[in-house]
């Protein structure tokens, strides 16, 4: 814990004391992401956004999170977003909806794959952010689920942050009426989970490529 905590200070530092050009973060999720049941700016993202203009870390957000969509969907529509916007970090929050309608772990995987090659390929960094299923899915499909995540961050060599909402769908008071979304009451701790993981990325250069 102490080391964690050392190498997340230092992480702070550098934000804090060495200028840097502006970096952009592209965030390609679903509803999640997309701030769902609650205005724009009471949502992770936008007070993501905040946390790090106030530690003098540079950045644009660019929140491209769609409520409903699949890993599909998604990649079908990337490397044109990634075209769009050049962004030098992809924030990949995607996968519950393929686990809540029940479709294939392997298609799940293979499309989240395909993404993080498509981002690799355009040059910039990932952050690969999973998601938690209920419990009454089972505990087979979702361990299944669960463990694609830790697969695809071992075998592409990215940055992971293995649940967006652990702890935090277990407790009634930071969850909206369906169980499903975390409410306003629990965006800033999903913000500041995703921010500690971000950081280490932050102005580390384009990715290269065998």
């Amino acid at each position: 814990m102490k080391l964690r905590f050392l190498l997340l200070l230092c992480c702070m530092c550098t934000c804090l004391l060495r200028p840097a050009a502006a970096e952009t973060l592209l965030i390609v999720g679903d509803s999640l992401s997309a701030a769902y049941g609650m205005p724009v700016d009471q949502g992770w993202v936008a007070l993501l956004q905040e946390q790090l203009a106030a530690e003098d870390c540079p950045c644009t957000i660019v929140n491209a999170s769609i409520s409903g969509d699949t890993t599909a969907a998604a990649r079908a529509r990337l490397s044109q977003t990634i075209t769009r916007h050049r962004p030098d970090i992809v924030l990949l929050q995607l996968g519950g909806n393929d686990g809540l309608r029940g479709l294939s772990p392997e298609a799940m995987k293979h499309n989240l794959a395909a993404m993080i090659t498509t981002v690799h390929d355009h040059g910039a960094r990932v952050l690969l952010i999973g998601v938690q299923l209920p419990p009454n899915y089972g505990p087979l499909y979702t361990g299944k689920f669960e463990a694609i995540y830790r697969e695809l961050a071992e075998e592409h060599g990215v940055a992971l942050l293995p649940s967006l909402v652990a702890g935090i769908g277990t407790e009634t008071e930071l969850m909206q009426a369906d169980g499903i979304h975390p409410n306003n009451a629990a965006q800033a701790k999903i913000a500041a989970r995703v921010r500690e993981h971000l950081l280490p990325l932050l102005h580390n250069g384009p990715v290269t490529r065998d």
